[in-house]
């Protein structure tokens, strides 16, 4: 196979954070405490990415034989990809330090988990869509268990391994199953697959293996077990970055393999994944409720997002479509932030994020407390942040494709959900400190926040930035 050179210049955006992490890698070798300068590599290679995302955002192409997509789509999630990255690493070099965990390999599995994140948003073969996953997931499975001498860090790899390897084989099972019907894994060659084709049964089976798949990943019900113990046991800035980055991967793909080819041959799937967003909203809600543990919340609230995105879907409308690229922008603004200040505030082993310890923040750190207040009210819906603009267009597709239940079902687990968003605030402000501990935010960490909270009030007002993009991906 001969490599061109529009092929080497369309993949650019990911060949370049792949050499960024084997850079980081070898400096790691050769610096024995080079962890502050694998850091700077680290965010000196993702603005490079970001640069060669810019410039191959307007073609509209493929690449290795119709194995890649360039260009819209694909940049789109790179440059994503590339923020949540980069504001991650913000976040981690303080509170690894205050872990006793601060390695250079750290850096290094971001690196390549956002490569395998890019890898499943450039995917136009269902075969490289299983080599970005399997990436990623790698990564996460040891991001989770960073901290070695924690139990609970312990154990959250452990069931992310062994549930992620499970998907896997439905994942790997069901691409068989499409390539026995069709004669191809190439997503453009399935879309365009005769009646004949598509109307046997494995066809159906087979995506219907590759949707257990992807709703592992995009942890929607009834395959989101997983979410609640890995999310509390991984390191915090682990579990924002799985919860952003890795959410907005899966639901990449979700789009390339059910938006294009099922959309031409299959409703049956409209269903099912009305059904996957009703269960992911109502059973995220509902267990959230009891959370006293805000990792815990946390993880419940992205099963419920996850439902939220997958009316989006579901409604099979350009609309919906739309809406969920502007909803996975805001979404990772957000939760991004909303971890970040539980890194910032958490202790060591875990202590310190109850509702009960954020009792007075608003007095003892009141910037710190208006932050999370953004967080959390962008997250429930409110106006003028993010996540309201982010829901309104997904419940909007979800009237245009006649599935006005869901919409209400959204509306009624977004009420519901304010219960427990809203209590973190009414914490912070009407109720005492227990303690005068002093509260010192790192720097870094303060600009991610920053970028985090800035992001979240911008697309609330000025949607149209992220929308006037989308509209030409769609």
């Amino acid at each position: 196979m001969v490599f061109s050179y529009s092929d080497l210049f369309g993949t650019s955006p990911i060949i370049s954070i792949a050499v960024t992490a084997l850079v980081a890698l070898l400096v790691k070798s050769v610096m024995q405490k080079g962890e502050n300068v694998i850091l700077a590599v680290s965010v000196v290679g993702i603005f490079i990415s970001m640069f060669f995302a810019v410039a191959t955002f307007s073609a509209s192409t493929t690449a290795f034989t119709d194995m890649v997509l360039v260009g819209g789509y694909a940049s789109f999630f790179d440059l994503l990809f590339l923020m949540v990255g980069l504001l991650t690493i913000l976040l981690s070099e303080s509170y690894l330090a205050k872990e006793q965990i601060h390695f250079g390999e750290y850096y290094v599995l971001v690196l390549f988990a956002i490569a395998g994140m890019m890898m499943m948003a450039s995917s136009a073969d269902l075969i490289t869509l299983f080599l970005g996953i399997e990436l990623m997931s790698v990564c996460f499975y040891v991001l989770a268990g960073f901290m070695r001498g924690n139990v609970q860090s312990n154990e959250a790899a452990l069931k992310y391994f062994l549930l992620g390897a499970f998907a896997t084989g439905f994942l790997l099972y069901g691409i068989a199953l499409i390539y026995g019907s069709t004669g191809t894994t190439n997503l453009l060659r399935i879309a365009t697959q005769p009646a004949s084709a598509t109307s046997r049964p494995w066809y159906g089976l087979g995506f219907g293996l590759v949707l257990v798949g992807l709703a592992f990943k995009v942890a929607a019900v009834p395959f989101h077990m997983w979410v609640p113990d890995v999310y509390e046991g991984s390191p915090t800035t682990v579990s924002g970055f799985m919860s952003t980055g890795g959410k907005a991967a899966a639901f990449s793909a979700f789009i390339l393999v059910f938006s294009i080819p099922m959309a031409q041959h299959d409703q049956r799937f409209a269903f099912i994944l009305a059904v996957l967003a009703a269960g992911s909203m109502i059973l995220g809600n509902l267990f959230g409720l009891a959370q006293k543990n805000l990792k815990r919340m946390l993880a419940y609230s992205s099963i419920a997002h996850a439902g939220y995105m997958l009316i989006g879907i579901a409604s099979g409308q350009s609309l919906g479509q739309q809406g969920i690229l502007f909803y996975l922008v805001s979404y990772a603004f957000t939760n991004l932030g909303a971890f970040g200040v539980l890194s910032v505030l958490e202790k060591e082993a875990g202590k310190n994020i109850s509702y009960e310890d954020f009792a007075g923040l608003g007095t003892r750190k009141p910037v710190l407390a208006a932050l999370l207040s953004m967080f959390m009210f962008s997250l429930t819906g409110i106006p003028p942040f993010a996540g309201f603009v982010g829901k309104y267009y997904l419940f909007a597709s979800a009237v245009q494709a006649d599935l006005t239940w869901l919409a209400i079902l959204g509306v009624v687990t977004s009420l519901i959900s304010a219960y427990y968003y809203i209590r973190v605030v009414v914490f912070m402000y009407f109720k005492e400190a227990g303690t005068s501990e002093e509260i010192r935010i790192p720097r870094l960490a303060f600009i991610s926040l920053v970028i985090s909270g800035f992001g979240i009030v911008l697309l609330g007002i000025l949607p149209s930035l992220i929308l006037d993009v989308t509209r030409l991906l769609f």
